[in-house]
């Protein structure tokens, strides 16, 4: 997903990172078809936070094309798209991962990328593909959604919010924190939800309801849910207080996971009736220095052995039809029959300024 996503996982060291110095007497070319001297044996791949994977899966890729994968996190996914765009022509890698539908617009506009049909595509829905010139791959997908406290709700007796409908009732009052959209791409999600669910007309009325209702609004999805929320272990041991966060479908399984000890159940529930289909890409960089890598990279992330890596890694769900879910992932994630999805034509259209009319609704 595209933020700050787990305490735990943030944890992960560097993923393989090795040194840029390393080439070899191949030609290489930039994205451009410029000629650039001997080839390197590292590929560059800048992405948010988030991004993980296994040492074993990243050595597999070593091994098949001999390129070492060298990792540059640069923060939330609006954070890093935005960092991209200022060095536009001249990007600090070879491949972007982590641009979702919520800011693909922004990524296209700009021109931050070139055009590149990975090998292995056709394993994809057509669903996913959203830039017909395919610019970028659609590699993961998952659901922004509230998740609740189970404990809390259980002492409480009360029974938790199931659709965006309940989040406004007194029974919820101050309860629920939210992350500001203009600055993390789950609120970002959570907003277009809304906006989804009550139509261009309706939402800011809604949100009026939250405002009314006590909600918060927190910078980041790490402030929301380790500190904020008193259903995550990083909230249980700060001691936050609010037991309705802005999360992910598959944020439970990582309770279990990385629970000490291990749980039978997870903790968290998902409000399914809350929920935003969020679909993440990567794309070749306009400039990269080693774009035949990069391509190579590309390939690898719709891989059979990439995507079957992703769900344990980054609790995401992968996009190739041949891919597999671990039992861990299946039995404690919530599986979301209909969330809420919307057109990136209309995103690109009218984002930044249901943005700026959030601000002025909720932050003023």
């Amino acid at each position: 997903m595209s933020t700050k996503k787990y305490a735990a996982v943030a944890l992960v060291a560097a993923l393989g990172v090795t040194s840029l110095a390393a080439c070899s007497t191949e030609d290489v070319r930039d994205a451009a078809g410029k000629s650039g001297g001997p080839a390197p044996k590292t590929v560059t791949l800048v992405s948010h936070d988030s991004f993980n994977a296994s040492k074993e899966v990243l050595a597999a890729f070593t091994k098949q094309t001999g390129l070492t994968v060298r990792v540059l996190k640069a923060g939330d996914a609006g954070e890093a798209v935005n960092k991209e765009i200022l060095t536009k022509g001249s990007p600090q890698g070879d491949v972007f991962f982590g641009v979702d539908n919520t800011l693909l617009s922004r990524a296209l506009d700009n021109g931050i990328f070139v055009p590149y049909e990975a090998k292995g595509l056709d394993r994809v829905p057509d669903a996913y593909r959203l830039d017909k010139e395919r610019r970028v791959t659609p590699v993961d997908s998952g659901d922004i959604c509230v998740n609740y406290d189970k404990k809390f709700f259980a002492e409480k007796k009360l029974a938790p919010p199931r659709t965006f409908d309940d989040l406004a009732k007194p029974q919820y009052k101050d309860l629920l924190v939210v992350e500001n959209p203009e600055r993390s791409s789950p609120g970002l999600g959570f907003l277009l939800g809304t906006v989804a669910a009550y139509g261009d007309e309706g939402w800011q009325d809604y949100w009026k309801k939250l405002k009314a209702n006590g909600v918060k609004t927190v910078d980041s999805w790490e402030l929301a849910y380790n500190q904020e929320f008193s259903g995550s272990a990083g909230g249980r041991q700060a001691k936050g207080d609010r037991p309705l966060v802005v999360s992910y479908a598959s944020s439970p399984p990582v309770e279990v996971l990385y629970g000490e000890p291990r749980p039978k159940e997870a903790p968290t529930g998902v409000s399914t009736g809350t929920c935003f289909r969020q679909i993440e890409f990567a794309g070749l960089l306009n400039g990269a220095k080693n774009p035949e890598g990069g391509k190579k990279l590309i390939d690898f992330l719709i891989s059979k052995t990439f995507q079957d890596d992703m769900p344990l890694q980054m609790f995401v769900n992968p996009v190739a039809k041949d891919a597999s879910l671990p039992e861990l992932f299946t039995r404690h994630g919530a599986v979301v029959e209909r969330p809420g999805t919307m057109a990136p034509e209309k995103i690109a259209e009218k984002r930044d300024g249901w943005i700026r009319q959030w601000s002025s609704l909720v932050l003023k």
